[in-house]
């Protein structure tokens, strides 16, 4: 059986921030709105802290124009800045994800796809 055991470093994202471009587990903190409330007011709904995957980068550009720099992007575009920067959603930690389940890396493409699937359901290459 392939070992897919991993270990994860949690980084202060006020002490270290990751190279540009790298994908990471960040976790973030905030405040949901409470429920029909409108006004982003701080101290109403509920306080979360939660993990998504994100890419950090050190320059985005928002839908809207906005420049952003030294901060984390979700797949939907929406931009959280390392904590203790202004913003209603910040990052406290990032972790480096970790590689593919029984593999070095972490991504597969094309014709061996199958293999690394099989390899890492411990089935081994098929003959």
């Amino acid at each position: 059986m392939t070992n897919l055991n991993t270990a994860v470093t949690w980084i202060d994202a006020r002490e270290r921030l990751p190279s540009s471009g790298t994908p990471v587990a960040a976790a973030i903190t905030g405040r949901y709105p409470a429920d029909g409330d409108t006004d982003l007011d701080a101290a109403s709904g509920e306080e979360f802290w939660l993990v998504r995957p994100m890419t950090f980068t050190t320059l985005h550009w928002s839908e809207d124009g906005t420049q952003h720099t030294d901060c984390f992007v979700d797949s939907d575009g929406v931009v959280r800045l390392p904590h203790g920067r202004p913003s209603a959603e910040t990052v406290t930690h990032w972790a480096a994800l970790p590689t593919l389940p029984g593999g070095t890396t972490h991504g597969v493409l094309g014709e061996d796809v199958q293999a690394a699937l099989r390899d890492a359901w411990g089935a081994g290459p098929r003959a």
